[in-house]
């Protein structure tokens, strides 16, 4: 084979490969958009007290998860199967934002946090990554890291709107979330600043909880109608 017969082949394998970054850059795309809308639409928390109206948000964002997983089975077809890292970094970021959004669902649901397992469920992928596309776990838990600054954000916005007992619940949660973190170590770089930023969220809910005591609102938020606990 002559030298121009070799580069015409490494131009038509780089050819190949910018097509199928193409391609997937098409379905991240709409995934973005998607994601976008389900955090518009989640940001309605902020602004209004009482279950019912969270739920309405969550149910209503539970309907757009189904059109992340259309597209994440398109996203699938793109790529070959064995070559899920060499491709990671195109649908990484949104991947992240939609574990938070899922983690930020589930927890208003039912004040819980989401498993690894349960989230790639919802977003109609493999928590085994033996099984194909698949939720890598610092994905998961870079996920679970922005739904504590959420949780931070909400926790002052409750306040604001009347709710004094959430912000003590929301405390209780992040303090677990984070004893859990200082139970793993932490590898990535990246993972591990995102880990430095939980440490604020716990001092700003802290901070929150430690306002609500000096003004004694904190008894008000545990006893219910009539002066019960």
């Amino acid at each position: 084979m002559s030298v121009s017969e070799m580069f015409a082949a490494l131009q038509g394998a780089l050819g190949q490969d910018q097509d199928i970054r193409e391609e997937i850059r098409k379905v991240v795309q709409a995934l973005e958009q998607t994601a976008r809308e389900i955090l518009t639409l989640l940001q309605g928390v902020h602004q209004g007290p009482g279950s019912q109206h969270i739920l309405k948000k969550c149910q209503k964002a539970r309907e757009h998860f189904g059109t992340v997983r259309t597209q994440m089975e398109s996203l699938k077809t793109k790529f070959p199967a064995d070559q899920y890292y060499r491709f990671h970094e195109h649908w990484r970021f949104v991947l992240q934002r939609l574990v938070f959004l899922a983690a930020f669902v589930v927890y208003l649901e039912t004040e819980t946090l989401v498993t690894r397992e349960a989230v790639a469920e919802i977003l109609g992928i493999e928590a085994d990554r033996e099984r194909g596309f698949h939720l890598d776990i610092e994905d998961y838990l870079s996920g679970v890291l922005t739904l504590a600054s959420e949780l931070a954000r909400l926790a002052v916005n409750s306040v604001t709107a009347g709710d004094y007992s959430r912000p003590l619940r929301i405390s209780t949660f992040i303090n677990e979330l984070d004893s859990g973190f200082r139970l793993l170590n932490l590898k990535n770089d990246s993972l591990r600043k995102r880990y430095d930023g939980l440490k604020y969220d716990v001092k700003k809910i802290e901070e929150v909880v430690y306002d609500l005591s000096i003004r004694g609102l904190n008894k008000e938020a545990t006893v219910g109608p009539g002066g019960e606990k």
